[in-house]
């Protein structure tokens, strides 16, 4: 009955993901760089409510007061920060598709950054899966006429912010560390509105009819409400099907980008979507044998790190 559950939470955590596209097309008329502010903020209200609410003040408060876990809290923030703003304009600027992009192969680049950053060995076919997808990428690039510039800024950004918030406390819950990241986003936020203010003469949020207006207010609570349901499937779940079900977020975008926004994909840029599919194949396939191997390891000894722990922590 738990597994069960924890797939109903986790597959409607990335399916409120995979819809998030759709979201944030509606907010096309508000510049995003005023969008992404509004969004920290709100989200901030609807965590400092739900903090209170269930009284979880404590866990907060002791991430504030170390301040080791608070730099990584900061790093963890900007690199949020940085994410959203990035998905926002790829979205309202019709390149939803380079935005699905960016999400497909950001399980390859966290395996890169494993390698550089924390010296961690590659098996074979992970070494055979990151060659792959990188062909992919030069091909899109060939296809876009320009470098992937968002597909990979989101790529990296999620698989840094991962790399990041694995240094935090693993009992971090994702209530309690999406009100610290969104407390220190604000500091960027505030600023960033106040400037579009002063330039623009006004905020674009009340110009737009009340629906607009809504929806953005909203936004907040849309991006916090998918984290709870990810938290909830991930108690319940192994991180290597958690690892299975998060290229549904992907799979959406690219749907939503096709066939709902009818963007283009030329001949080159399917070559370059199918390398990167296939480079993901090539890593299932490795999960699968991962994790075999684990379940052959001798008691007590220390198990391998199995693809199915890489990357399921969401940014979107």
């Amino acid at each position: 009955m738990e597994q069960r559950l924890g797939y109903i939470y986790g597959i409607a955590a990335y399916l409120c993901w995979g819809a998030f596209p759709l979201y944030f097309a509606l907010l096309a008329d508000i510049d995003p760089y005023e969008a992404v502010p509004w969004r920290v903020l709100t989200a901030l209200v609807f965590c400092v409510l739900a903090v209170t609410v269930m009284r979880a003040w404590s866990p907060v408060f002791e991430i504030l007061r170390s301040a080791r876990m608070f730099g990584w809290f900061i790093l963890a923030s900007l690199l949020l920060y940085a994410n959203w703003q990035i998905f926002v304009v790829g979205v309202v600027t019709e390149r939803i598709l380079e935005t699905a992009l960016g999400y497909f192969i950001n399980p390859l680049v966290t395996i890169l950054i494993g390698v550089i950053v924390r010296k961690e060995r590659l098996t074979r076919l992970q070494w055979i899966a990151v060659g792959i997808a990188g062909i992919g990428v030069i091909i899109s690039a060939i296809a876009y006429g320009q470098f992937p510039l968002i597909a990979l800024s989101l790529a990296f950004t999620f698989g840094f912010y991962g790399a990041v918030r694995k240094q935090t406390s693993q009992h971090v819950d994702a209530l309690t560390g999406l009100t610290v990241e969104t407390m220190i986003a604000s500091a960027i936020a505030i600023p960033q509105l106040i400037v579009i203010l002063l330039l623009a003469g006004r905020l674009g949020a009340f110009e737009h009819g009340p629906a607009i207006t809504t929806l953005l207010l909203l936004s907040g609570v849309v991006t916090a409400i998918p984290l709870l349901l990810f938290a909830a499937g991930n108690r319940r779940l192994p991180l290597s099907h958690m690892g299975f079900i998060q290229f549904t977020t992907p799979i959406l975008a690219f749907l939503t980008g096709y066939f709902i926004f009818h963007e283009e994909m030329p001949l080159a840029r399917w070559i370059g979507f199918a390398a990167v599919w296939v480079a993901l194949i090539v890593l299932l396939v490795d999960m699968v044998l991962s994790i075999r191997r684990v379940r052959r390891t001798p008691a007590g000894a220390e198990p391998p790190l199995t693809t199915g722990e890489i990357a399921t922590h969401p940014v979107l």
